[in-house]
């Protein structure tokens, strides 16, 4: 059954259709999907995993720029409500647990003793303790509460990291890892149980200063979709608060400005490299083939708040784990031309930079001109926030990923995002081979 805000989703997509006096199957074949699966998206029972074709759709049937935004809006609102209602199915219920019961044998009596000192040690050699005589651990109770009193001032003092899956990516666009994005996140004092599978670590994770790249090992969850972790974050994660939560990221496209500019290393000659596919499934089809992102990734991100109370958003850090030689490989590109898209808040990034941080650029929305604007920025579960990332690379294969600043209700804690629980991984194309598919020849070209 479709969430009401796919319905709101697809009575605009279904109107933009309706107007276009195209049939189903003239937009499925000039998008590259089936007539049904169009069919789903205008009636609600599905929602796209990337807005990309959704755009491509409202382009054909002529919708004008604020219909663009309105539509980009309700997306990625319909999207959220999607991942939200599908990790409240996978959610599994705990089996009631029996309470134990005490076996009723008698206990006999215990031994008498001169002192406590007698009490705690065994009996002599070659001796043999009496049947149903008390048990040593009973018999020394009072060390024994001291002890287990010393071991809970322990254990309080040792945060734990929870593993929350919170994202969901699937679809044929997936990612060049074998598991779909994740996002990792250290919070704050231990937060409500999420919508989604949770397990626990003991590996706490100390917060880093900006620009430092952690070297804490990153725990995550396997599930349908990605993970979040959260822990202890410095004294701003022992505050206690109502109800404040990490926000949900999405990776809601690895290209942005698709079909422009993407490019991807394979070690491969071009007679031996297939076609390129339809856009949506150019991730599925490099990662096939042990492909890398070449010169730029060009990364969305979707941020948005789980309730009505505010999250604040601080600041978005880039950590780089290795900075090598580029790949000796050749780069394919995956289109050409380039369609105006919605960017609400873009950002550059220089991964050949010793420490590369994102610096705020002009972006485009509606075709009007946006200023650069940089960090904090504020999500609710209605107001959503999303980045345009340009993460390009000219001498070096770079692996890093991202982390995400964010305070609310009196918690903090960052989150981290990667590519599926493995890092990102860019690799320069310059002086590369680079190769375009010409479909008059239905062969690579270097021309």
């Amino acid at each position: 059954m479709a969430t009401p805000e796919a319905a709101e989703f697809a009575a605009l997509l279904k109107e933009l259709k309706d107007r276009s006096g195209r049939s189903y199957g003239v937009l499925a074949g000039r998008l590259h999907v089936s007539t049904s699966t169009l069919h789903r998206y205008c009636n609600g029972d599905a929602v796209p995993n990337e807005y990309a074709p959704v755009e491509r759709l409202a382009r054909l049937c002529a919708a004008t720029p604020d219909e663009l935004v309105e539509l980009h809006r309700r997306w990625i609102v319909a999207e959220a409500a999607r991942r939200r209602t599908k990790a409240e199915a996978a959610t599994p219920v705990p089996a009631p647990v029996p309470e134990a019961v005490a076996p009723s044998v008698p206990p006999a009596p215990a031994p008498a003793v001169d002192d406590e000192k007698d009490a705690d040690e065994g009996p002599e050699p070659g001796t043999v303790a009496a049947e149903g005589a008390s048990p040593r651990w009973f018999r020394s109770a009072p060390r024994m509460r001291v002890l287990l009193a010393a071991a809970a001032v322990v254990a309080l003092t040792v945060p734990t990291t929870l593993v929350v899956s919170n994202l969901n990516l699937s679809g044929s666009n997936s990612d060049l890892s074998d598991a779909p994005a994740d996002v990792d996140g250290v919070g704050g004092d231990a937060p409500e149980l999420p919508d989604a599978d949770v397990s626990e670590s003991a590996s706490p994770r100390a917060h880093k200063p900006s620009g430092t790249p952690s070297t804490s090992g990153t725990p995550s969850a396997s599930s349908s979709g990605g993970a979040a972790t959260s822990g202890g974050h410095g004294a701003g994660a022992r505050k206690q608060g109502n109800g404040g939560a990490a926000p949900d990221v999405t990776i809601s496209s690895y290209n942005w400005e698709a079909p422009c500019g993407q490019h991807y290393l394979l070690d491969q000659k071009p007679d031996a490299v297939p076609p390129p596919p339809a856009p949506q499934d150019t991730r599925g089809w490099a990662r096939a083939l042990g492909g890398v992102d070449g010169g730029d990734m060009l990364l969305e991100l979707t941020v948005q708040g789980r309730s009505g109370q505010a999250v604040v958003l601080h600041g978005l850090h880039v950590r780089v784990l290795s900075r090598k030689e580029p790949l000796a490989w050749s780069a394919y590109s995956m289109g050409e031309g380039c369609g105006g898209g919605i960017t609400p808040q873009s950002f550059d990034v220089d991964l050949d930079d010793n420490r590369p941080t994102l610096t705020p650029v002009a972006g485009e929305h509606a075709g009007t001109p946006v200023p650069p604007k940089d960090f904090p920025f504020r999500v609710t579960s209605t107001d959503v926030e999303v980045f345009d990332l340009d993460a390009h690379v000219e001498g070096h294969d770079v692996s890093w990923y991202l982390e995400l600043e964010w305070s609310s209700g009196g918690r903090d804690g960052t989150l981290r995002i990667d590519d599926g629980g493995k890092p990102f991984r860019t690799s320069s194309i310059k002086a590369r081979p680079q190769y375009f598919y010409v479909n008059d020849t239905a062969r690579w070209s270097d021309g």
